[in-house]
Parts: C-alpha cells; sequence; structure tokens
C-alpha cells in the first residue's frame, strides 16, 4: 500500500494540480500572479542514501526495518505504453534505471506542517520531484536526468492496484499530476511512455521523510554566492536564509534548500533543480569521505529514518534487496556521476508550462543506449546500440504488413519522386510481399526510422530494419502509426543500400550537466534576495 491518498479529485482551472501557498515552480498564473504552493525536492537525499549503501545497517534490525518500508507497485499503466526490457552486455550485465519520485502529500500531521497550505491536507498529492537514476551495466558510470514538474506530457491509462478505479490518458498534462492517477505505478508509466527507457524500481519519499534523513545524516554542505534570504514582500519563499560560502545544513534549513526557487538565478524552477543537483553531489561526496558514518550508531540512525521515509516497489521492499542495489551503485566512482536536466522550452499555448526538445530525445536515447553522458566512455568499448530486442517474435517476413514512406523531402529539396515506392519494391523482393507504399502523407526525416504503436510489432518492426541494414536504434515505438511503418529519410535519397549516418553522442549543452565531484559549484543568488 502508497502512504498516499489515491483520490482522483479535480484540480485547478490552471492545471497546476493543487491551490495553496508557498513558493512555486509553476511561474505565474493566467493573472499574473504568481501561484502559491510548496513545493518540496528531496529526492535528492534518496539518491545520496542509496548511493552510499547504508542500508547495510538493515543487518542490526533486519525484520524491523522490513517492516519501516511501504510497497506499491512498479508500473500500472496499460502494457501497450510501456517499454521493452534494457538488453545485456556482451558480458551479460544489463543497465539499472530506477525512478526517483518526491510525493508532496500532506497526508499527516507531520508533513502538513512541513507543507503548510492546511486546505490540502489529505488532497490528491503530486510527484513534483522526479529524477531518473541509470546506471550503466558496467558499473562504470551513473546519469541523472530530471523533468521540471511543469512539463507537459501525455500520461497514459493508468489502473489503481488496491481500488481497481481507472484513469483515462491525458494530453499534454502536467507530469506532476501522475502520481494523483494510481500512484507511483503510474508516474513510471508516464515515463516509460515519454522516454521507451525500461524502468526497473522507483524509490518515493515525502516532507516528514527529508527532515528525519538530513538529521541523521549530520548535515550537507551547500554554497551561495551571496547571502541570500528566500522570501519576497508578498511571502513568497521557502524562507532560506545563509550567509554567503559554505553552509551544512540539516533539517528542515536542508529542506528550505531544496524547495527553494525565489532568490536562486531567475527564480524558475530549473534554477531550483540545479541546486537540487548541487546538493545531491554534496551530499555523495559528503557520505562517502565521512567515516564516522561507519560508527553503528550513526548507521542505525540513518537506517531507521530512511526504511521509515520510503515507498519502493516490490523488487526493493526488504532491506536486503536495497543493500544489494546499495552494493551495485557504490562501484560507480564520484567522478563518473552526471547530473542533468531534460532539455525543454516554454510552451506557445500554456504559459509557464514546458515541453520536452529534440536535445530531451537525444538525451533519452543516450540514457536507452547505455552511452555515459559525462563523455568518459572507454573508447574501446562497444556502444549498446541496440534496440532491446522483442520478447514477441518476428513474423515471417512475407507475413508482416509495412507502409513505406517518402521522408525525403528538406526544407531545400523536394522530395524524391515515387522513392517510397521503389523501397517498397526493394522489400518486396527481400521477401516483405506486404510491403506497400503510403502515398496519403509525406513527412519530412533527417534520418531513415522503422517505426511501430505497440510492444506485439516490435520484433516484425526490427525484423524490417534488419533486412534493410538500418540499425535498431532507429527502431522506435510511436503512438503516430497504427502498424509497422519505413520512413525513408532524407539520408536515403537513392539507391538500394542503405548507409546509417555517424550518430552524435554527445550530451546536449541543454541538459545543463554537471559532475559529482564538482565541488566549486556556488548557487547565483538573485540580487534582490539578499541581506
Amino acid at each position: 500500500m502508497s502512504l498516499t491518498p489515491r483520490a482522483d479529485q479535480a484540480t485547478p482551472a490552471d492545471g497546476s494540480g493543487r491551490h495553496g501557498g508557498g513558493d512555486s515552480t509553476s511561474g505565474r498564473g493566467s493573472d499574473g500572479r504568481p501561484r502559491r504552493r510548496r513545493v518540496l525536492r528531496w529526492s535528492a537525499t534518496v539518491l545520496a542514501v542509496v548511493i552510499l549503501g547504508t542500508a547495510g545497517a538493515g543487518y542490526l534490525y533486519y525484520q524491523h526495518l522490513n517492516g519501516n518500508l511501504k510497497k506499491d507497485d512498479l508500473n500500472i499503466g496499460d502494457a501497450k505504453d510501456r517499454a521493452a526490457e534494457s538488453e545485456a552486455n556482451a558480458a551479460g550485465q544489463t543497465p539499472l534505471n530506477i525512478l526517483l519520485i518526491g510525493s508532496d502529500a500532506r497526508d499527516s500531521k507531520e508533513n502538513q506542517k512541513l507543507g503548510g497550505a492546511k486546505e490540502t491536507f489529505g488532497g490528491t498529492p503530486l510527484a513534483d520531484v522526479q529524477m531518473l537514476l541509470h546506471v550503466s551495466a558496467d558499473r562504470t558510470n551513473m546519469s541523472v536526468v530530471s523533468m521540471p514538474r511543469d512539463t507537459l506530457v501525455d500520461i497514459p491509462k493508468c489502473t489503481d492496484p488496491d481500488s481497481g478505479d481507472a484513469y483515462d490518458a491525458r494530453e499534454r498534462a502536467m507530469t506532476n499530476q501522475s502520481l494523483g492517477r494510481g500512484g507511483p505505478g503510474c508516474t513510471v508509466a508516464t515515463w516509460e511512455k515519454l522516454t521507451d527507457i525500461h524502468i526497473d524500481h522507483f524509490m518515493m519519499i515525502d516532507f516528514s521523510g527529508v527532515v528525519s534523513m538530513a538529521d541523521a545524516i549530520g548535515g550537507v554542505p551547500v554554497c551561495v554566492d551571496q547571502n541570500i534570504h528566500s522570501k519576497d514582500s508578498e511571502g513568497h519563499g521557502s524562507g532560506l536564509k545563509l550567509k554567503k560560502g559554505t553552509t551544512y545544513v540539516k533539517g528542515e534549513q536542508a529542506l528550505q534548500w531544496l524547495r527553494t526557487r525565489y532568490g536562486f538565478e531567475d527564480g524558475s524552477d530549473l534554477a531550483r533543480a540545479k541546486a537540487q543537483h548541487q546538493y545531491m553531489n554534496s551530499m555523495v561526496r559528503e557520505l562517502r569521505k565521512n567515516a564516522k558514518l561507519s560508527n553503528p550508531g550513526k548507521l542505525r540512525a540513518l537506517a531507521e529514518a530512511a526504511t521509515n521515509a520510503l515507498t519502493v516497489d516490490p523488487g526493493l521492499g526488504t532491506v536486503a534487496k536495497l543493500y544489494d542495489l546499495a552494493g551495485e551503485l557504490k562501484k560507480v566512482p564520484t567522478s563518473r556521476i552526471t547530473m542533468t536536466t531534460m532539455p525543454n522550452e516554454y510552451d506557445t499555448v500554456q504559459t509557464g508550462r514546458v515541453v520536452p526538445t529534440d536535445d530531451a530525445t537525444k538525451l533519452f536515447r543516450l540514457v536507452r543506449e547505455d552511452i555515459a553522458l559525462d563523455g568518459k566512455d572507454d573508447k574501446d568499448k562497444k556502444k549498446t546500440t541496440e534496440e532491446p530486442a522483442s520478447t514477441d517474435p518476428a513474423a515471417a517476413d512475407d507475413k508482416i504488413a509495412v507502409q513505406v514512406q517518402n521522408g525525403t523531402r528538406t526544407d531545400s529539396l523536394a522530395p524524391v519522386s515515387g522513392r517510397a515506392t521503389t523501397v517498397a519494391g526493394l522489400l518486396a523482393g527481400k521477401g516483405f510481399t506486404q510491403a506497400v507504399a503510403d502515398s496519403s502523407t509525406t513527412p519530412i526525416a533527417d534520418t531513415t526510422v522503422v517505426r511501430y504503436p505497440s510492444a506485439d510489432l516490435q520484433g516484425d518492426a526490427q525484423r524490417v530494419a534488419k533486412a534493410l541494414g538500418v540499425p535498431a536504434s532507429a527502431v522506435e515505438k510511436s503512438t503516430d502509426v497504427s502498424g509497422v511503418t519505413l520512413v525513408v529519410g532524407a539520408d536515403w535519397r537513392k539507391g538500394t543500400a542503405y548507409e546509417a549516418p555517424k550518430q552524435d553522442d554527445t550530451t546536449p549543452d541543454t541538459a545543463d550537466a554537471l559532475n559529482a565531484s564538482d565541488t566549486k559549484a556556488c548557487m547565483k543568488v538573485n540580487d534582490g534576495f539578499t541581506w
């Protein structure tokens, strides 16, 4: 059972997911006034604690700590929206993907005191923090991708595992609303639908969990380039008050740091994400070098705090499983941990909301293909560029229906006349006798791609790609097609042999990457919030 309420309550007309007071992440409302909202960024604590591996303290009170853990289903979305499992590398190792979720639930007196906004007590929780933690198959590097809470996404149909209530799919909804549609399993389903990255586990924490864990750890050093007081004349802000330089924060002050938007840089949710990344990196370094946490008493306090604070999927539902996970994460050196933010741009319709960009699509591909975001992959190491093999075998070639579209048009060149017919004939000659040219549409495609709508056709799409020499990385699931669809791109305007273009595997600059070993990171304070 999840610790969060499950009622699918109505949200305000602005789509923000909740009315309330406090520091907002959603910009300004349609009336031009700042939204009063209490927002929390706390999964930093989850990440750092797990990286440290303090779940080992569970050996002291194994059964007791197991009882502290709360569990909920991993993925409650429709099967058609789920990503295929990650493929093993040549050594038989598989990547590990964990979704870290921060819930703003006000479902207890303690959470209400920390979160404020009395009228929201017991309301539908929001997933105001969402970070995907990816650990490479060979455990040499780790990448973290944050998604701004104001991101507009398509939330798939989800079914509450406890009540059986079904929540219809929603288009262009704020990603944080996914948590209130059956639990954390719907947030996982939303990520898989957006990224096509298979998620192995989730970990969720709430207000009080951040405070208790920060206290048990003993504080985290953070830095600001000026004195800061996050409070404006209208009372907006987290209340964070620090002097210029480095300060160790813990308890409620750590919570304030993770919540602060007003006072950091431009006051946006993106600035807050940067502060969260700095906090996580600092916590990782602090925990790994702090010998006092080898003290059984310290470990016990942290283990109690962590297990009481967490809601996890059944795959992480015991202290032993958390300990095993921690052992895997500890293999990654601090210098190979990279924090990023999903590249985004402001939506042209909904004020204050953002949408993923093409750079976000690229970032998701790098994670999906297990390519290190720090650019330090071994040059001799063969990168995983294949899409995970389908669990549903391909049909016989002559039984696979393929629509072939002409996507050779560019901004400067007209489409190659008859190109779809030519390639459909090429497929027919290879035994795909049901391949036909689709002249009803002429998309623009820089590169050739094979698309399929659901997992049951993934194997067929992969077979078509293999027959043509199209790389498996160019096979993608898409709700824009109704069957296996080959889009002949501008990279294949002539000839019968496809030559795949060399892909750019560098992390986009717009991902705002930050390495965990960077000890000089310091948040820039807005001049209007100094003292």
